[in-house]
Formats: structure tokens, C-alpha cells, sequence
């Protein structure tokens, strides 16, 4: 079986660091079974051995960042062992022609000092033969040591123990060799924290020395460096402009409250107005598909299936799991479908391919509160969709009466290369007439 290396788990991943391994060496591993967790420029998640058979050798130890494509672990199969490490390295390490040279000259020079140096008495000679240490001596260097500089622990794991404040010695270590990890480092401290009655603290970003006037700074993630990277990206060259609408979301409401009274079963299979947003953004999409685009070069390319992304907020960044061919797909499938991508993208178990591509992406902060907002476009997608909070306002009914009212506020960002306004106000218009009239998303 081949060497296991650092996989590509995103589209621009570059390099990962190996944050901790869910198996130590000498384990064994099925295929599809969850062997580590991996820092990508996206997320940590959960990486599944690509091999059936044992956890021969660990060449990355937890904390460690490696390039895609390095080997961080070999799986054998029975009887099967790594190939030596060792005599590779000597050959790599070994300039062709330099070594043999100096190889050659060490004993000359070593018989030049012996004609040079006098021979020292044999008085002096046993005083510079130190006798090698007892092991009484040995273990009495050991007590003098602290007892957590003689854990086995990781890099991660011993910043991780200093931040929570973690007696490492305390720590039963379930890494290589009984090597402390993070997670054992965090499940220590999560049941201290539990039989003190005191919820866990969070986990607490990297902080780098201060500067003069400066109070904190943080070291960024990978992902926050990703996102920074595709923000300038998309706001340098991507022409960007908003078109808003306010939707009266009153019959959106009523549906819901309708599906809810129906008795829908349990929490998780409850549709939820984005669910229904979602439906109609794909839906909306299928009737103008001159939206469903993306600007490449010289060409605008239409794709043939409404791969819908749907942002989720998790630690430290945004993830955007996409649902597939979602057109072909009814609202309770899209509402299960989005349900489980969510959980699955905060609990780090997401395939790369998951959260890969999208032809155009929705956003919606309306449950943190936020009436209305406008976002950047996810390159090389067209447009994004900001879905703002239903809020109950005074409005002007067709008797033009004040009546109180529900209302909710969503922003096109489009870009103006595959995008005109024309083309966006179409778009808009379409999905105004779904949400307004949601008996058409249950078709």
C-alpha cells in the first residue's frame, strides 16, 4: 500500500497542519474511518483513512504543517512494513561527489593530529573517560526535572493545556507512545470543568507579541487568511453592485404557521422560512437562467444545474456547502439537505467536494437579528443572495390603510460582467413573486 500524504481538502489549499491524530501508530484503520484532524485554508475537519489495514508509521506529530502532497503517515498491509527512512534521507542529504571526498580526508587528518598532538598520559586519559551515569543518577536527574517538562506531548497540545490551564502530568496521553494530544488535553479540562458545575472555556486563538498602542494580536488561521485572500479578490476585479428588495413576507409566514400546526414531527425535519427562501432562490434561478452564470475570460458560462451554496457560520470563518442539481430536488429535500450540510460543516465532518464549487450562494443573517446587509460574491459565481430578518413594520395596504405588516429585506450582489441590472431586477422580480405566493414552492 502506498504512503498516505497530506490530501488536498479545498480547492486553494496549498498546506494543512496536522492539529491531531484520532489513531496511534500500531492501530488499526478501516477505509472511511475518521484517522485525523486537519487545518485546511477552509476549515479543521475530520480526515477518513483512504486504506483498510495498521497504522504502520506517523511521519507528521500533531501541530505539525506539511505541504499537500508530503507523507504524514504510511498504512500497511499484514506483514507489510514503511520503507526505510533513514537510507532515503542519507541519499538526500548526501551532495554527489562532496561527501566521498570528505570521507577520504578524514583519515588523513585524523593520522596529520596524531603525528602533531603527544601522546597524553594514561593518568589524564581516565580522568577525561566520564563513566556512563547509574540509573539510580539517572532517576535522580529525572525528579530534579519538572514533572510536566517530561510529558509526551505536542506542540499543540502544551499551548493548548498553558491556555486552558492544564497540569499536563495530570493528562493521560492516547497519542503515539502515550503522546498527549490536544483532544486528550481538551477532554481533561472539559470534565474538570464539569465536576467544578463550570461550562468549558472556548478555545482561545493564538496571540502574537504586542506592538506599541497595540492591546491584541491575533494570529490568523488558515481560513481567515483564505478568506482575506478571496475578499480582495472578489472586491478588486469583480465589478460588484446591489439591487434590494422588501418582500412582503406576511403569506410566508402564514405557510409556515400553517406547516407547523400540520404537525411536522420532530425539530430537526421542521421547515424554516430560509428553507423556504432557499426553494425559491433555486426556483427563481431555473426561471431566468441567465443568472446561473459565471464570467471566465472570454466567455460567460451558463451551467445546466442550480448548484446552490448555502453559507454557515462556524469557529473562526464561513463554510459554503453546496447542494447539488438542487432544482431537481423538492423543499423538503432541500430543507433536509441544508440541515444536515450545516451540522455536518460546525461537527468537521464535510467531504472537500461538499463545500467545492456552487454556481451562486445564499446568505442569510436574519436569525442573528440583521434587517438587511449586502455581501461579496463567492468568485467565480455571478451573484449572492443577503437575506435579511422578518420584521413586523407599519405598511400601506391596497385600501390605504396602516396596518401592521411583515417584512423582509434581501440584496443582490451581482457581478456587473455576467450580471446587468435589467437582468438582476428580472431575477428579483421572480423570486418576489415565489415568496409571496409560497403554495408555488410546495409544487
Amino acid at each position: 500500500m502506498p504512503e498516505i500524504q497530506m490530501p488536498k481538502l479545498s480547492d486553494t489549499m496549498t498546506e494543512g497542519t496536522l492539529v491531531t491524530w484520532k489513531k496511534k501508530k500500531g492501530d488499526q484503520v478501516s477505509a472511511g474511518e475518521v484517522l485525523a484532524e486537519i487545518e485546511t485554508d477552509k476549515a479543521t475537519m475530520e480526515w477518513e483513512s483512504p486504506e483498510d489495514g495498521t497504522l504502520t508509521e506517523i511521519y507528521v506529530q500533531e501541530g505539525g504543517k506539511v505541504n499537500v502532497g508530503d507523507k504524514i503517515a504510511f498504512i500497511g498491509g499484514e506483514g507489510e512494513e514503511p520503507p526505510k527512512k533513514e537510507e532515503k534521507d542519507e541519499k538526500e542529504r548526501k551532495p554527489e561527489g562532496k561527501e566521498e571526498d570528505k570521507e577520504k580526508e578524514k583519515p588523513k587528518e585524523e593520522e596529520e593530529k596524531k603525528e602533531e598532538k603527544p601522546e597524553e598520559p594514561k593518568a589524564e586519559k581516565k580522568e577525561k573517560k566520564k563513566p556512563a551515569p547509574t540509573k539510580a543518577e539517572e532517576r535522580k536527574k529525572e525528579e530534579k526535572r519538572p514533572e510536566e517538562a517530561r510529558v509526551k506531548a505536542s506542540p499543540v497540545a502544551r499551548r493548548v493545556a498553558a491556555e486552558l490551564g492544564v497540569d499536563l502530568s495530570t493528562v493521560k496521553g492516547t497519542g503515539p507512545e502515550g503522546r498527549v494530544t490536544e483532544t486528550d488535553v481538551r477532554a481533561t479540562a472539559k470534565s474538570k470543568t464539569v465536576e467544578a458545575g463550570v461550562p468549558p472555556a472556548p478555545r482561545q486563538p493564538t496571540r502574537l507579541p504586542l506592538q506599541a498602542g497595540e492591546s491584541a494580536r491575533i494570529q490568523l488561521s488558515g481560513m481567515r487568511k483564505i478568506i482575506a485572500q478571496r475578499l480582495v479578490e472578489s472586491l478588486g476585479p469583480v465589478p460588484h453592485f446591489y439591487l434590494t428588495i422588501d418582500i412582503n413576507a406576511g403569506p410566508l409566514m402564514e405557510a409556515r404557521e400553517e406547516l407547523k400546526s400540520a404537525g411536522e414531527g420532530a425539530d430537526a425535519a421542521k421547515i424554516t422560512v430560509n428553507d423556504l427562501v432557499l426553494k425559491a432562490a433555486v426556483m427563481a434561478a431555473v426561471k431566468v437562467p441567465r443568472v446561473n452564470a459565471s464570467f471566465d475570460n472570454d466567455a460567460i458560462v451558463q451551467y445546466a444545474d442550480v448548484d446552490l451554496g448555502v453559507a454557515v457560520a462556524i469557529d473562526d470563518g464561513l463554510l459554503t456547502p453546496v447542494i447539488r442539481a438542487a432544482q431537481d430536488k423538492s423543499l423538503r429535500e432541500i430543507s433536509a439537505l441544508a440541515k444536515d450540510l450545516a451540522r455536518r460543516a460546525r461537527n468537521k465532518r464535510m467531504k472537500p467536494e461538499e463545500f467545492q464549487g456552487g454556481t451562486f450562494t445564499v446568505s442569510n443573517l436574519g436569525g442573528m437579528g440583521i434587517d438587511s446587509f449586502s455581501a461579496v460574491i463567492n468568485p467565480p459565481q455571478g451573484f449572492i443572495l443577503a437575506v435579511g430578518n422578518v420584521a413586523k413594520t407599519p405598511v400601506v395596504d391596497d385600501c390605504d390603510q396602516v396596518i401592521v405588516g411583515h417584512r423582509m429585506s434581501i440584496t443582490m450582489s451581482c457581478d456587473h460582467r455576467v450580471i446587468d441590472g435589467a437582468l438582476g431586477a428580472e431575477y428579483l422580480k421572480e423570486l418576489r413573486h415565489l415568496l409571496e405566493n409560497p403554495a408555488l414552492l410546495m409544487v
